[in-house]
């Protein structure tokens, strides 16, 4: 195969036996521990790797594997810098001060034949380049020493190589949570770092960094990543944090460390990482199709909104966008104490935290759909005082373990609202029993217990129909 082509081929009309198979694989794994040009990687139960002058072997065995299975693998391209776009502008990157460097793509994509020519000009540009490698199978100079994961702990060889102090160190692959938290170790440390990643977008090696470091420090650990498809260069992004309100937000207020991963080749930024109501987002810009009217941090807004409102809603809940600053949230219109709170109180909470300002009515009210009235729905109860004022029914609410039920004397499988005092509590159904039932520890509850504890006029009376 090619890089970025790769097939199968029948070599044989006859399968091999397994006698043969044995026979090839423990030669295979002799040869690697008696000569010069070879080394065993890996030797457990059911599975040997090993390195034999450019040929990285896998041997399997039962009980690892269901069968004798060897799979060789060599390089089939030698680069140098020179033969990737933006060559000039890396060397120059490379060249003016120690970098943070992820390499990404997908498996066969040539990751590791672009790292060979990075770590090859680096050791040309006389600087000290050591890899870490597990199998150790980079394709590079006598100069350069290769060292693998020394007593299976890459930890450790960090450790050595820490004392050996290098100027560039070359990671293949960077893949599981230890991995990175070496990588960022050892970048930290002030060395110079180029780490393989498998990933199927540029940005999605940069999110792997996402929760297994701090998030401000990630500009400091990887200040480029360059993204490799079908054997060239695709993508080079930049990655820098300054302290900004995110794109698609108005609010001064909500300025914020946001790291900021834009193209190098154009010089426009691509993508937005930052702390959006205690979550780290990743909102993408600019890609928004012509017509559309929904940022990328409008559709993080619209979900984290979304969220917030159905921690609290039983109901249905319907979230629309009304420019950057501004939503409208559509609920039952059980649900509308429960949303707004006690004085608007955890509706403003919600507002804050996402500095959107949020109008909550029914789903009546909706456009489009009938029966509805105009004006939101969260300012009912400010003009409710009246509503039904002369069928108004004083109420002895009863609080047991799982409950606090309301008795109704009729108005059975009617709506009817709940107020304490003069203030709108809620709207419910009275149930076949003739008394509307709220579950304990509800925010409805809560706050109908509260009003019970300050000895509070509890009243029904029957919903505007």
């Amino acid at each position: 195969g090619t890089l970025g082509e790769m097939r199968y081929e029948v070599i044989d009309d006859e399968p091999t036996g397994d006698e043969q198979m044995r026979e090839w694989a423990t030669a295979i794994v002799n040869l690697a521990r008696q000569s010069n040009d070879g080394y065993v990687e890996l030797s457990d139960e059911g599975m040997d790797i090993v390195q034999y002058r450019n040929y990285r072997i896998a041997v399997a065995r039962p009980p690892f594997s269901d069968g004798v299975e060897i799979t060789a693998v060599r390089p089939i391209a030698k680069t140098v810098l020179d033969d990737y776009e933006f060559a000039d502008e890396l060397r120059e990157r490379f060249l003016e001060s120690k970098r943070g460097v992820l390499i990404s793509g997908s498996p066969g994509a040539g990751k590791s034949t672009f790292a060979q020519a990075v770590a090859e000009f680096l050791n040309d540009s006389d600087y000290a380049v050591k890899t870490m490698e597990k199998p150790r199978d980079l394709q590079v100079g006598p100069e350069i020493t290769q060292y693998g994961a020394l007593g299976g702990d890459m930890a450790n060889t960090a450790d050595s190589l820490l004392l050996v102090r290098p100027d560039y160190t070359i990671y293949d692959e960077v893949r599981k949570t230890d991995d990175f938290e070496v990588f960022a170790d050892m970048r930290m440390a002030g060395v110079g770092m180029v780490g393989v990643v498998h990933a199927s977008r540029a940005i999605d090696s940069l999110q792997r960094l996402v929760g297994r470091v701090e998030l401000g420090m990630i500009p400091q650990i990887v200040d480029t990543v360059v993204y490799i498809e079908a054997g060239e260069v695709e993508t080079v992004y930049d990655v820098e944090t300054e302290v900004k309100v995110p794109e698609g937000l108005t609010a001064e207020d909500l300025a914020r460390p946001v790291i900021q991963v834009t193209d190098f080749e154009t010089g426009r930024p691509e993508y937005e990482i930052y702390t959006f109501n205690r979550q780290v987002v990743t909102v993408p810009l600019g890609e928004e199709g012509e017509g559309s009217t929904e940022t990328g941090v409008g559709r993080i807004a619209k979900k984290e909104i979304e969220r917030e409102i159905r921690s609290v809603a039983r109901g249905h809940v319907d979230v629309e966008l009304q420019g950057n600053d501004d939503a409208v949230v559509y609920v039952e219109e059980d649900d509308i104490a429960s949303v707004i709170g006690k004085g608007g109180g955890r509706i403003t909470d919600i507002e804050n935290r996402l500095g959107i300002d949020i109008d909550v009515r029914t789903h009546d009210e909706k456009p489009g759909r009938g029966g509805g009235t105009s004006g939101p729905a969260g300012s009912a109860g400010a003009g409710n005082g009246q509503v039904g004022a002369e069928r108004e029914q004083v109420v002895q609410p009863e609080i047991t373990s799982r409950h606090v039920v309301i008795p109704m004397d009729e108005h059975v499988g009617d709506t009817v609202e709940v107020r304490a005092g003069d203030e709108y509590l809620f709207t419910a159904t009275v149930g076949r029993g003739g008394e509307v039932q709220v579950s304990r520890g509800s925010a409805i509850a809560e706050e109908l217990e509260d009003a019970i504890d300050r000895k509070q006029r509890i009243t029904v009376v029957p919903a505007r129909g």
